[in-house]
């Protein structure tokens, strides 16, 4: 959710429309699906969309990796962001594994 914030208001400034509309869209999906999944009451739909949220989240890497390569933001900020995407895959990750593991 945290990222979401972040990122709403790092595209402020962004020009391109279509761009920021699907950062936000993909950045927005992320716990989205997680919270979708889990108030579905079965593993096994739970792991899905929390597969669904790591897609969103690798979506959402590469339309930083775009954003940079056409200056739409920072490269401070993008660096940042794509941090972030990494570390949310790899608990989405581990997530993944605890539930097929255990529940």
């Amino acid at each position: 959710m945290r990222l979401v914030v972040e990122l709403y208001r790092e595209l402020k400034s962004c020009n391109d429309y279509n761009l920021r509309n699907q950062i936000q869209r993909s950045a927005v999906s992320i716990p989205s699906n997680i919270s979708e999944g889990y108030d579905r009451g079965s593993n096994k739909d739970y792991i899905n969309f929390l597969y669904y949220a790591k897609g969103s989240c690798a979506e959402l890497r590469t339309q930083l990796y775009i954003a940079k390569e056409t200056s739409q933001l920072p490269n401070s900020a993008v660096k940042e962001f794509t941090e972030t995407t990494k570390q949310i895959s790899a608990m989405l990750y581990n997530l993944i594994k605890v539930r097929k593991e255990q529940f």
